[in-house]
């Protein structure tokens, strides 16, 4: 081969390697611009969610280097709806709330949700009815008349009153509901103005111990045998108790009954991704300093999941022989 022939191929090698370096830093430069931010929704700054996402979200940083930030929010069934229109990529979310939502029942009814897949379970989420000892409140039945917070319309705690409620023979025209969150619950019980509170969320709820450290607080059992029925009719709760000396006056053991928290994510997030971002949760929630962190744990993180994982999660999850 000639020199100028030789001349002639170098220069062609030379051009396609460049074209191909060009290509190849365009597809790690759209894949790192799409995983280089994630927002995370969690709940109201006075529940379990919020600083309990702050923590986590920290952990993500730290371990896969992608900025995630932590935001407050309705919680759960406004963050499906985010998640649906993508407007972020992971949040907190009640395992019964996402079920409803896959399932398009409830407050998702003729409206399922597809694009939403589960990372893992997180702890149970306790439903605390909260009230105070002088308003004469010692049962579910007693709240008929009352005037009691149930949670914005939709929303997991609206959910669980509403079939508590139904398990004692109630529905939520035997008392006078009011749709707020768990700070504007608590100070409505300080200052007088409701006499009680479905309140889901792990324990010890911020708000709650905020209203103890005021007042002596009461919290309202659910006996053995509507747990059976409400487990019965609704298997996504599990009987749970709030052990005496949680909050401020509370100095017995309650009984009540809990669902589960977990984390949710779009689809639209890589296997990659998802995978790293699962592994640096279950690997490093020793590290959590919030209470309900000693619950997440690889091996609980696939209890209580009633929707499909994501093929990240469910990798991870395989690998260390929590799922088949």
């Amino acid at each position: 081969m000639t020199k100028g022939k030789w001349l002639i191929v170098y220069i062609g090698i030379i051009a396609m390697a460049l074209f191909l370096v060009a290509c190849n830093n365009g597809e790690e430069t759209e894949e790192d611009d799409a995983t280089e931010f994630l927002t995370m929704l969690t709940g109201g700054t006075s529940g379990t969610y919020y600083p309990l996402g702050g923590e986590m979200a920290t952990i993500i940083k730290n371990e896969t280097g992608i900025q995630t930030d932590a935001l407050s929010s309705n919680a759960s069934a406004d963050n499906v709806v985010a998640l649906q229109n993508e407007e972020a990529e992971l949040a907190f979310v009640q395992t019964d709330v996402v079920a409803f939502a896959v399932e398009g029942t409830n407050a998702f009814e003729d409206n399922p949700v597809k694009n939403v897949q589960a990372i893992g379970a997180l702890y149970p989420e306790t439903i605390q009815i909260v009230t105070t000892k002088n308003t004469g409140i010692d049962s579910v039945e007693d709240l008929q008349g009352k005037t009691v917070s149930v949670g914005a319309p939709g929303s997991g705690t609206y959910i669980n009153a509403e079939q508590i409620l139904e398990i004692h023979g109630m529905t939520m025209d035997d008392i006078e509901t009011q749709h707020l969150d768990f700070g504007e619950s608590t100070s409505g019980i300080q200052d007088g103005n409701i006499d009680a509170a479905f309140i889901t969320a792990g324990t010890p709820t911020g708000a709650v111990e905020g209203l103890g450290a005021s007042v002596d607080i009461s919290i309202v059992p659910i006996e053995e045998d509507k747990i059976e029925a409400l487990v019965e009719k609704y298997p996504y709760y599990a009987k749970d108790t709030i052990l005496g000396g949680t909050y401020g006056g509370l100095d017995q053991d309650i009984t009540t009954v809990a669902v589960g928290a977990m984390l949710a994510v779009t689809d639209s997030l890589s296997e990659d991704v998802v995978y790293d971002i699962t592994k640096a949760i279950y690997e490093n929630a020793d590290s959590i300093s919030h209470s309900k962190g000693a619950f997440i744990t690889k091996e609980n993180g696939a209890l209580g999941i009633g929707i499909d994982f994501h093929p990240g999660a469910e990798k991870y999850f395989k690998e260390v022989g929590v799922l088949e």
